[in-house]
């Protein structure tokens, strides 16, 4: 490739990489004078790349918003950064695209690049393994997520038709529930493999939490609104999870700040507060801090493991039948700590 091309090619990379780039400055990276920058600059408007020039002091050149650019102007570093962004957002069911989109993209990507790169990319790829299974994800359709992003990000009303949740074994209610509705929306959150959409539910009247998979469809309303202060919309989304209507409604005391215990819990578990005053059989180390642990969860049998992890004095207030399965491990523990044998079934 001769210099003068391959130096167009670095000018369009350089203002593909968004803003406004000074001549004085393209001149300086490109090597040049500031009089062939603007000549590669005319060799670009006669490929129809849309090259803007922007009057000023701090004009210069930038190219059109929103312009399609064939081909793509990857480095090495950035193809990587794709591909692979592609394939761990698959991996961790964070990729919101449903079907075989995020696969077609990375063929589309593979596709533009330069022989010689596409071949050291894919033994990366093929290469490649993960220590953990894939994550089960619920993509949202991409005319469910760009509505609600925009409404989102320009605080407008929302419409949108919902399928809450079934409820039964292992699988807990939605508390927004099913029908159409009006949302005033906080804000996007992905988690654990979802996407929701958290905000002021108007015909509840109250606070709701949306999984995006189970919105049929969705619409911006004309209107803004003002959203509340307070938590963000991750710490909003994490609360609701963790309060949501399940089986068993599990409260625990635990010895420790409110932010130690905090820190040993998943957040879309537990929810943590100062309990206030002492806790029950505290004896030795009288007067030091409790805290109140509420677990809402489907089943109790992973509760006495998750509380034992937690390596402190803790006191189950209910259920009562928690307490049974505590007292079990405690026993399973102890036999293994003599080195006694399992009893037989």
């Amino acid at each position: 490739m001769s210099r003068p091309v391959s130096r167009v090619l670095t000018l369009l990379e350089l203002l593909q990489s968004g803003g406004v780039r000074t001549v004085a400055e393209l001149a300086d990276r490109l090597g040049v004078g500031e009089r062939t920058v603007r000549r590669y600059v005319d060799h670009l408007v006669d490929l129809d790349v849309p090259v803007e020039s922007v009057r000023g002091r701090y004009g210069g050149y930038r190219l059109a918003p929103g312009h399609r650019l064939p081909p793509l102007m990857l480095t090495d570093d950035e193809a990587l950064a794709v591909l692979l962004g592609l394939v761990a957002g698959r991996r961790t069911g964070i990729t919101a695209a449903a079907g075989t989109a995020g696969e077609t993209a990375a063929a589309k990507v593979r596709r533009v690049l330069p022989e010689r790169l596409r071949h050291r990319l894919d033994a990366v790829l093929d290469s490649l393994t993960f220590t953990t299974a894939p994550a089960g994800s619920a993509a949202p359709e991409a005319d469910v997520l760009l509505p609600v992003a925009d409404a989102v990000r320009h605080h407008r009303p929302l419409a949108i038709r919902y399928t809450g949740g079934r409820g039964g074994s292992g699988e807990r209610k939605d508390s927004g529930g099913s029908g159409e509705r009006t949302v005033y929306p906080y804000g996007l959150v992905a988690h654990a493999g979802r996407w929701y959409v958290t905000g002021r539910d108007l015909s509840a009247g109250a606070e709701r939490t949306f999984r995006l998979d189970r919105i049929d469809g969705a619409r911006v309303l004309p209107g803004t609104f003002e959203p509340p202060p307070g938590p963000g919309p991750a710490e909003r989304v994490l609360t609701a999870l963790a309060t949501a209507p399940y089986r068993h409604e599990v409260t625990v005391r635990v010895r420790g700040t409110a932010e130690e215990v905090r820190a040993r819990l998943p957040r879309s578990v537990a929810v943590v507060a100062a309990a206030g005053g002492e806790g029950e059989g505290e004896g030795e180390g009288e007067g030091e801090g409790w805290c109140r642990v509420e677990i809402r969860a489907e089943r109790l049998d992973w509760l006495p493991g998750l509380l034992a992890s937690l390596d402190r004095p803790f006191v189950v207030e209910r259920p009562d039948e928690l307490r049974g399965l505590v007292a079990d491990l405690a026993g399973r523990l102890m036999d293994a700590a003599r080195g006694a044998p399992p009893p037989r079934d």
